[in-house]
């Protein structure tokens, strides 16, 4: 059963200027695993605003409850490349206290706008 859907674009430039004009962001706004790739190396800004748009769009599947942390959801990719959410903390217990079992995502970023789609979803009641 779907508990919630959530939705958010994030301009790629605008995000970067953010970014660039307050350094403490990145760490607020992410954990290390996400300001990094798997080489190592910082991620490029298309791929923070991605990860944040991820973010508000999970926020929005939960009914955007307050008093959650941002490092309290991760995105990640699944065993096949995917992008998935790992959450834990603040993050967690609002899941749980809607009873969601699985998290859906799609984030994409192209012509200058980050994008994503979360789908809170619950087990059927039988």
């Amino acid at each position: 059963m779907i508990v919630g859907v959530g939705i958010d674009v994030v301009p790629i430039e605008r995000f970067e200027r953010a970014l660039t004009r307050t350094p403490s962001m990145r760490a607020k706004l992410f954990t290390e695993a996400e300001q990094r790739s798997a080489s190592g190396r910082p991620r490029h800004a298309e791929s923070l605003a991605a990860r944040f748009a991820a973010k508000e769009a999970l926020a929005k599947a939960l009914g955007a409850p307050g008093g959650m942390a941002w490092t309290d959801a991760e995105v990640n990719a699944d065993e096949h490349g995917d992008p998935c959410l790992e959450v834990r903390g603040t993050v967690a217990a609002a899941a749980a206290a809607l009873g969601v079992t699985r998290l859906h995502l799609s984030i994409s970023h192209d012509g200058g706008i980050a994008s994503a789609v979360v789908i809170a979803e619950s087990e059927p009641q039988l």
